[in-house]
């Protein structure tokens, strides 16, 4: 169901559950909430036992479907505001402990989120590692630098080995930062979280959601 965060800020939220495992908020991709992630909080609250709540990435904006208009928008959006409405959406869920996911341009914010303590782990599928030339803006700090700021130990990066947006250097920056780093050969951008892009790689996706819920529950992975 939606909810409206103190914000103001809109969430989707599955608390039906009645003794969830933990709680679990996730950071859409650049195209915001939308039917796919609707149906992602339905089925990771049934499947994994978890409250789940979807933020949306651009608050009071009609962006519309096509890509260019959201690309402009990245520079505008405020790391602080974004953090605030992922905590605002971990309160909400009213579980002791929470988890972050996130994709795309969610994942390069689950990177930023390592900065707090309010989540106990995160998994980042393909973020953003180095924020792309034409999204930076004042109010948008690295990546890396929040992860050195933050509690790196707690992340865990989903890359494809084919992203342009995770290059082998920056991947190995990851690791050297304590990220803990799976890494899927022949995958591209995208390759785990909407079966209808060309991307998309069922087996390699049902493995990184596994991994990810192992992770999230508090196993811990070294496979890379």
């Amino acid at each position: 169901m939606r909810i409206t965060l103190p914000s103001g800020t809109t969430a989707e939220i599955d608390t039906s559950m009645p003794s969830p495992s933990m709680g679990l908020v996730i950071a859409p991709d650049i195209f915001s909430l939308r039917p796919l992630f609707d149906d992602m909080v339905a089925r990771l609250a049934r499947e994994w036992n978890m409250a789940v709540c979807a933020v949306e990435p651009f608050p009071g904006r009609n962006l519309g479907p096509d890509i260019q208009p959201r690309f402009a928008a990245v520079p505008e959006l405020d790391d602080a505001s974004h953090l605030r409405d992922l905590h605002e959406a971990a309160d909400a869920l009213g579980t002791a402990r929470v988890g972050l996911m996130g994709f795309c341009m969610g994942g390069m914010y689950c990177f930023k989120s390592a900065v707090s303590p309010r989540f106990a782990r995160i998994a980042s599928f393909y973020g953003m590692i180095r924020i792309p030339n034409d999204w930076q803006s004042s109010t948008q700090a690295e990546p890396l630098v929040l992860l050195a700021k933050g509690d790196a130990d707690k992340v865990l990066a989903i890359i494809g080995a084919k992203d342009p947006y995770t290059p082998p250097a920056d991947v190995s920056t990851l690791r050297s930062a304590g990220c803990s780093v799976v890494e899927y050969p022949d995958a591209d951008h995208g390759f785990a979280h909407d079966a209808l892009r060309p991307s998309h790689r069922a087996d390699d996706a049902a493995d990184a959601f596994a991994r990810t819920r192992r992770w999230l529950l508090g196993a811990t992975t070294n496979e890379q």
